[in-house]
């Protein structure tokens, strides 16, 4: 569900500019995203076929590593912000709205304090790749820049949780994510109605 405030001109400075930087960040990631995506197809179907007909491709299996890294990184701030993570929806959406608020508040934090730390553990493990100094075998390019997306993945996704948390207090309603209320889903499963 998008904000309720869609009028800029009932927005603060703060929402206006939360709201600009959920855009910069969306457009980036999707981007990211439908970018790796087609490309990991494309590159690993046409590997398919040139391994069948011709020769492997030599680089294939390093581009297909970063492909998969470069997604995934991306993809866990992408899945914090549209609240699509791992969560306890069952037990928030039996609770009151102000409990809910409270504990998506606290698993926010606990959230972002673990994505701060891998953020930091993750930089600490690029910075020791770097100084090793070791080359992929295909395309002789140092592997710490397969590396360079894990800290940052990491430190987007912190700072996602941290814009939950502020939304949580700036906002009435509870909010799962920067983009997503808190509200109950009743999907609509298919099937024969008994």
């Amino acid at each position: 569900m998008n904000e309720r405030n869609d009028d800029p001109k009932k927005l603060t400075n703060f929402q206006q500019l939360n709201r600009y930087l959920g855009s910069a960040v969306n457009a980036v990631e999707v981007s990211i995203l439908v970018f790796c995506v087609a490309s990991l197809g494309i590159l690993l179907i046409t590997n398919v076929f040139a391994r069948t007909f011709f020769q492997s491709i030599y680089f294939a299996e390093e581009v297909s590593k970063f492909l998969v890294m470069l997604t995934t990184f991306t993809g866990v701030s992408y899945a914090v912000r549209k609240a699509r993570h791992i969560r306890m929806g069952a037990f928030l959406d039996s609770m009151p709205e102000k409990m809910e608020k409270v504990f998506i508040i606290i698993i926010s934090l606990v959230s972002a304090i673990v994505m701060g730390i891998m953020t930091w553990f993750s930089y600490k493990y690029l910075i020791n790749a770097m100084n090793m100094g070791h080359m992929t075998p295909a395309l002789r390019v140092p592997k710490w820049t397969f590396y360079v997306i894990i800290p940052i993945g990491f430190g987007l996704a912190c700072i996602q949780y941290i814009r939950t948390i502020i939304k949580n207090f700036t906002e009435k309603e509870a909010w799962q994510s920067p983009d997503q209320q808190s509200e109950y889903e009743d999907e609509d499963i298919g099937g024969a109605q008994i």
